[in-house]
């Protein structure tokens, strides 16, 4: 297997060129963000203030509220613990749900759903998953489900309705092992999946047919391995995965070739480039769908004091600016757009937590996302937070 390393490059030298001196290094394996502010950038918003009431450090104009914490029984849900991957879907009358995984092992984990009103009240909660394997992450689809990940050894994905009005349905098709999160190639109707595994892998996954709905089949198609053929261009060959049931061996060891990954994490698909996390090593990827090409976009190790650490889950506002928030780090969702870097809001006093689920609402003025662990750094002291503000 390979694996991409810059141990041999001099580091001192990486950081007098900067970051976007990084491609004279490695060819165009490094390539300037392709992601471009529309209306609305979060580069622009103001330094982060003090902590308000909730604990929460935000720019101006900005205010949070607490919308659910583990253990707070709302309408008849009690909600869950480890709050973890989330998204949030639009609702025909104006309302949205806020989908939220639970990530606890040995069949306690699951999959819980707030759903809001236009004027952004909680109207009701319930489960939409429940005994499942530690679900960490996942991904929203254009045909609007949500793929709920099994980040456990032979861990499946669960396509869940967030409407709670038909049963999750186990897709293995999207092959079993460590998952840890989804994207969709809307356009193309491939999936996008990482591996939280030090030698983890990115995979693609092709359905055999897509309905009259647009819907792929997720229960019959191809599931394929990256292989970067070319680390001066990037250039990816994706090897079909011989047994994606992993019945004999890991998915991650069946191709000799396949291109190792240190821990991979969130990932997102917007206008043709997917997007994902390595937090073995703190970088942002970025693959090129039409050019069949993989950049790092984001470094840590070439900053001295690097803003972004623990990268994880990612997202994106309407603008196509990302969103990264870190596991651990300083507890900050940063923005990422242009080679650039900004916090746009820190929980503080919950060092042992993690931030997880960012997603903002249709409208885009609200952000949803939780601490895992809050402040306690128990899994049974999760909280979920929305933040309202001119985005």
């Amino acid at each position: 297997m390979s694996r991409f390393d810059i141990k041999d490059i001099n580091r001192r030298k990486l950081l007098q060129y900067g970051f976007m001196g990084l491609g004279a290094f490695f060819g165009n394996i490094l390539l300037p963000m392709p992601v471009r502010a529309a209306t609305s950038s979060l580069l622009s918003l103001g330094d982060l203030g003090p902590a308000d009431a909730n604990g929460i450090r935000l720019p101006p104009g900005f205010t949070s509220r607490v919308v659910a914490h583990s253990g707070q029984k709302l309408f008849d849900y009690v909600w869950h613990a480890a709050p973890d991957g989330g998204a949030v879907f639009r609702v025909a009358n104006g309302d949205w749900i806020y989908v939220s995984n639970s990530e606890i092992d040995d069949g306690g984990g699951g999959v819980g759903a707030l759903r809001f009103n236009p004027m952004g009240e909680i109207i009701d909660a319930y489960s939409i998953l429940n005994q499942t394997h530690r679900n960490c992450s996942g991904g929203k689809t254009p045909w609007r489900t949500w793929l709920s990940c099994e980040e456990v050894d032979r861990g499946q994905v669960w396509e869940c309705y967030p409407g709670g009005r038909k049963s999750a349905q186990p897709r293995s098709a999207l092959g079993l092992f460590r998952h840890e999160a989804v994207a969709v190639d809307f356009v193309r109707k491939q999936i996008y999946l990482t591996e939280d595994e030090r030698d983890g892998c990115l995979y693609r996954y092709t359905a055999a047919s897509i309905d009259a709905e647009g819907k792929p089949d997720l229960d019959n198609g191809v599931l394929e391995v990256a292989e970067v053929v070319d680390k001066s261009t990037g250039i990816v060959h994706w090897n079909a995965v011989p047994d994606p049931l992993a019945t004999s061996k890991p998915t991650r060891k069946q191709i000799p070739n396949c291109t190792q990954f240190n821990g991979g994490e969130g990932i997102w698909y917007r206008h043709g480039i997917v997007y994902f996390s390595t937090k073995g090593d703190d970088r942002i990827w970025a693959y090129d769908v039409l050019k069949q090409s993989l950049s790092i976009i984001y470094d840590a190790a070439l900053y001295a004091v690097p803003v972004l650490t623990g990268v994880d889950s990612i997202t994106s506002n309407a603008a196509g600016e990302l969103l990264i928030a870190e596991d651990g780090g300083n507890m900050q969702l940063v923005a990422l757009a242009g080679g650039k870097v900004k916090p746009i809001l820190q929980v503080v006093d919950q060092a042992e937590s993690e931030i997880t689920g960012p997603a903002f609402s249709p409208d885009g003025s609200r952000l949803y996302f939780s601490s895992l662990r809050g402040k306690t750094g128990l899994l049974e002291d999760g909280v979920t937070y929305e933040i309202t503000g001119p985005f």
